[in-house]
């Protein structure tokens, strides 16, 4: 008996979002469900006076793959956004990320030259470090002591919720250092936020699905399976079959909204403060991403959290525990052939927007492709 859709997706963030359209334009039906009460997963906005506040953290779209972003301009138009943050540590702005500007604001130093002899001055005191034992040993030897204590260390304890000294060394495999002045954060030639932010994205990307926010398929699994020949599915992977292997681990974050009587609060979109003592990793005011001119403007502070069954998952705990039980549950996937997964939380993985594009349009091809 022919069921209602060919495809039920699980998650209606951009992964999901991108499947549909390929899905769509085959020809396919597609139902696509999610537990919020919006679609647009992370990337969603909401307008506060004109101001689109990204309501689950900064969204930056930025690329080196032209296909990516010639397929996201089809739908929407990209403003020229550049992100360059400021670091603020115990009230001293630096510029990041670490370039030219940053090292004459920590030493004065004025040429590349000068700021390379200076990094190598603070590197050779740890040269004795052959095989860092963890975080802390590995910046050290990468960019020396002023730039680690600066701007590495209280930020990265935050977010982890651990000392550095109890971070695994991997984590910082490299410190970019740029002898340029440019505070352009991403070296990828196009980068840019939607006009009027992510939502009409989303929505052009669905448009012609059947949606179905409120809807928590965990919940309604039997039921909704039923209506469709195939499922995408996006959300945690351990979730999906019950825990019965162990929970995966992930970071999670915290956010909190002002909305205030003034037209201006910090002057930049992003400001990080590295301070260990400092409860939140980086203030954001929104009007910003899009050269907003609004008598009032919105800022979020970002706060790391751990996580807890009823918060939002958003980094995963990648090492070697995690990594392999990730993969059993892989397994278990593999040996559903109605199952598709895809997206952050079902890969286990961190992934930028740009790349969840790619991998979306990667699978839609495989799956779509005529057989």
């Amino acid at each position: 008996m022919k069921k209602q859709y060919d495809y039920l997706i699980v998650g209606a963030g951009l992964f999901g979002a991108v499947f549909a359209r390929e899905a769509l334009d085959a020809g396919r039906r597609v139902l696509v469900v999610d537990k919020r009460s919006h679609v647009g997963g992370n990337i969603y906005c909401e307008a506060v006076e004109g101001i689109q506040v990204h309501k689950y953290g900064a969204h930056i779209f930025h690329t080196d793959n032209k296909q990516v972003w010639n397929y996201v301009n089809r739908f929407v138009e990209f403003n020229r956004y550049t992100n360059s943050p400021i670091a603020n540590y115990e009230g001293r702005l630096y510029n990041l990320p670490f370039n030219m500007n940053t090292f004459y604001q920590l030493w004065g130093v004025k040429t590349p030259d000068e700021a390379r002899a200076k990094i190598e001055e603070q590197r050779s005191a740890y040269a004795h470090i052959e095989q860092p034992a963890n975080l802390e040993e590995q910046a050290l030897k990468l960019c020396g002591e002023d730039i680690y204590r600066t701007l590495i260390k209280g930020y990265t304890e935050k977010q982890w919720g651990r000392p550095a000294k109890e971070l695994p060394a991997f984590i910082i495999r490299r410190v970019p250092l740029r002898f340029t002045f440019d505070n352009n954060y991403f070296n990828d030639p196009y980068q840019g936020i939607p006009h009027g932010g992510y939502n009409p994205l989303i929505q052009a990307l669905l448009a012609g699905a059947d949606v179905r926010t409120e809807t928590d398929y965990l919940l309604h699994r039997e039921e909704l399976d039923a209506l469709a020949d195939k499922v995408l599915f996006t959300g945690q992977i351990d979730a999906l079959f019950g825990y019965s292997l162990g929970r995966l681990e992930y970071r999670s974050l915290r956010f909190e909204h002002e909305h205030l009587p003034r037209p201006d609060f910090q002057g930049n979109a992003v400001v990080n403060y590295t301070a260990r003592e400092v409860p939140y990793t980086r203030i954001i005011e929104h009007k910003h991403f899009d050269f907003g001119q609004q008598p009032t403007t919105v800022i979020t502070r970002e706060y790391p959290d751990s996580f807890a069954p009823g918060k939002e998952p958003y980094y995963p705990v990648n090492d070697a525990a995690n990594s392999a039980l990730f993969a059993r549950y892989r397994e278990l996937a593999a040996a559903s052939p109605r199952l598709l997964l895809g997206g952050r939380l079902a890969l286990y993985t961190y992934a930028d927007m740009d790349d969840t594009v790619a991998a979306a349009l990667e699978l839609a091809g495989k799956e779509l492709s005529p057989s």
